[in-house]
């Protein structure tokens, strides 16, 4: 069963890895803070009344200071 977005608000979907991550284990290396899953994108979703208001909640959860990119983010369809 897929949730609806509550009203004025629409539902995204956002694709977030960690770039430190990724480069240390080209490197050999581990984060001494994030798993190494976090080389890998993941799936994340929001709910905003905007994509600029999306994207703002991500950097929240996931603050671009430690690392983390946002490379993709769609708003999906009801």
């Amino acid at each position: 069963m897929q949730h609806q977005p509550r009203n004025g608000h629409q539902a995204y979907e956002a694709v977030i890895y960690n770039r430190d991550v990724r480069a240390l284990i080209k490197e050999n290396k581990v984060h001494n803070r994030f798993a190494e899953r976090w080389a890998d994108g993941h799936v994340q979703n929001v709910e905003a009344r905007s994509e600029g208001d999306a994207r703002r909640q991500i950097a929240k959860r996931y603050p671009p200071e430690d690392g983390f990119v946002l490379s993709e983010i769609v708003r999906r369809e009801n």
